[in-house]
């Protein structure tokens, strides 16, 4: 299937998805701006101390002024002992309550977005982007930003400080510092744009494991270990290389700026030297202005690499604010029109046409009109690719049709809550699916709110009620992931039950027992019986015996309805049905 990717954008300014969230945390923000600006501070009184040391203990008669210098470092050391810690703190809870935020937001974005989106991006890549990316964002927040901070801060307190303890020495190291900024300017580009290749070549891995982890009977039994370890590694390979061109370009950078920084320092000293010979500044001055200039030097060293992370940061946070940008197709209209109280359940496809839109070539449904009465039950038959899937996926407004309408007891769904309408449907899919969670959690997922009384009962009423019971902690148990504990008739039963409990007018069966043995299919088939039961249901049969119960049969073929009838009819025609169902059906001993 062709696969739209999500538009990529890359700039600093995708950091502004972060930045909002932080603005949310104004207390803590604050608590680490303090915090963050007396540790500068204490850095930089850290040489003034030293100068002290020297200038007064080391002259003659300041042996008294030697403890009171050393006091005022210990003091310095301590104040930058305590506000280190209270900065760690506020900025470490920031970047984990942040990720927390932006996890939890862009899921819920998630859950609003139409089948579309996923048909179009690989959900594993989806689920990298809130790891892998979020993590990123983590560090940002947690280290980088404060790093970055707390080192311009630095910085620039320091550069204050060697203009006042030597404006001219001072003034020749701040020229060096365009020199500095263009590499930083013409490198940072070009890195920023190998981050977010190589956060993407993560990602491709990511969706690989998971497929290939998904499938991993699948790859066993056909003996394709060997293809997917090697597919895996040219995966792994591409990410190795992506990120392998982003360091090898920091390093050059981090070279550059090394030699550029501390080269015009020791140029700096060496004028320095001179002014100390000459008697035009003391040795304790100078030896600050060594003391500072290394810490400069450091703190402007360290935001090079800084704003590499920086960039990568942006990168994902990029992609997770391409995420929140995406949106959903089907939305409640402003005014939706309310269903009746009670719904009946009479559905109504009135000259429908649809393509889907990864397939915008071929119609999925080609002038569609099928009136489906209150409590009747329909079958729907026909070969594959035929557009049966497609009525369910249109009765649920998953999408809505290129042309025609679709109406339920006369409203058309476009006018109606989405939400509203789903109510009013239960359905049972072919592919059953069951969460990792405890069997009490899975049958609830019908209606949630229903009391364990009612879920005995919907698992009686499916059959589901003797395995139930034998599961190590009953309702309690884990099923495991997709149900690994259940066999294939057991999870149709879980997903039966689920029906029951939503308890709604109409149904939506897509039936498949076909892979199921005799026993469990009698059980699935009793349960089916008695979920249909005054209730509309539109069924996708595979199985001769829910044919003939249907009070009509709907034959599909290219998406276009070809033949309609019961059972004895449609064979007497001699048409498609008649053909798939010598072929197709067949009916259980």
């Amino acid at each position: 299937m062709a696969r739209t990717p999500l538009p990529t954008n890359r700039r600093l300014g995708d950091l502004r998805l972060v930045w909002d969230r932080v603005l949310c945390y104004p207390r803590q923000l604050t608590v680490a701006l303090l915090a963050l600006a007396t540790t500068s501070a204490a850095t930089i009184g850290i040489p003034y101390g030293f100068k002290r040391v020297i200038d007064r203990g080391f002259a003659p008669g300041g042996e008294g002024s030697v403890a009171a210098s050393f006091h005022y470092l210990l003091m310095i050391v301590a104040v930058l002992a305590v506000a280190t810690a209270i900065r760690f703190y506020c900025v470490s809870w920031l970047g984990e309550r942040v990720v927390a935020d932006i996890r939890t937001r862009v899921h819920a974005h998630l859950l609003a977005l139409t089948p579309r989106f996923f048909e179009e991006n690989r959900p594993s890549e989806i689920a990298s982007r809130l790891t892998a990316d979020t993590v990123l964002i983590e560090g940002v927040v947690g280290s980088t930003v404060s790093i970055a901070l707390r080192n311009t801060f630095t910085g620039v307190g320091g550069m204050i400080y060697l203009f006042a303890l030597s404006p001219k020495l001072a003034g020749m190291l701040l020229l060096g510092i365009p020199l500095i900024i263009l590499p930083v300017t013409i490198l940072g580009r070009r890195i920023r744009n190998l981050s977010r290749a190589s956060q993407d070549r993560v990602a491709d891995v990511s969706a690989l494991a998971t497929e290939m982890l998904g499938a991993m009977k699948i790859v066993q039994a056909f003996g394709q270990e060997p293809r997917e370890a090697q597919r895996f590694a040219g995966a792994v390979d591409a990410t190795f290389a992506a990120a392998k061109r982003r360091i090898g370009l920091r390093a050059v950078m981090t070279a550059i700026m090394i030699f550029l920084i501390f080269g015009s320092i020791t140029l700096v000293l060496w004028e320095g030297a001179t002014d100390v010979a000459a008697g035009r500044i003391s040795g304790g001055a100078i030896a600050a202005f060594v003391l500072t200039g290394g810490i400069v030097a450091g703190a402007f060293g360290a935001l090079t690499e800084v704003y590499g992370d920086l960039l990568r940061g942006a990168g994902a946070a990029g992609r997770l604010a391409e995420l929140l940008r995406e949106q959903p197709e089907i939305t409640r209209p402003a005014a939706p029109i309310p269903l009746p109280v009670p719904v009946s359940g009479a559905l109504t496809f009135d000259h429908v046409r649809f393509h889907y839109p990864t397939r915008p070539d071929v119609a999925a449904l080609d002038d569609v009109t099928l009136a489906i009465r209150a409590g009747e039950t329909v079958a729907v038959v026909g070969p594959s690719g035929a557009g049966k899937s497609t009525l369910f996926q249109l009765a649920e407004r998953f999408y809505d049709p290129a042309e025609g309408r679709i109406l339920l007891d006369g409203v058309d769904l476009r006018e109606a809550d989405p939400a509203a309408i789903r109510a009013q449907i239960a359905i049972v899919p072919q592919d059953n699916v069951i969460f990792g969670a405890s069997a009490r959690d899975n049958l609830r997922y019908g209606r949630w709110e229903a009391g364990d009384d009612e879920l005995w009962a919907a698992a009686e009423a499916a059959n589901a009620a003797d395995f139930l019971r034998a599961l190590p902690e009953g309702l309690d148990t884990n099923l495991g992931e997709g149900g690994a504990r259940l066999s294939g008739g057991q999870r149709q039963r879980i997903t039966i039950a689920r029906a029951l409990l939503r308890d709604a007018p109409i149904l939506l069966l897509d039936e498949a027992t076909s892979a199921l043995d005799a026993e469990s299919e009698r059980l699935v088939q009793q349960a089916l019986q008695r979920l249909m039961e005054h209730r509309t249901t539109l069924v996708i049969a595979h199985r001769l015996a829910t044919v003939r119960a249907a009070q009509r049969i709907v034959v599909m073929d290219a998406g276009r309805i070809v033949e309609e009838g019961n059972h004895a009819s449609l064979i007497t025609r001699g048409g498609l049905y008649a053909r798939l169902a010598s072929l197709q059906f067949s009916e259980a001993a």
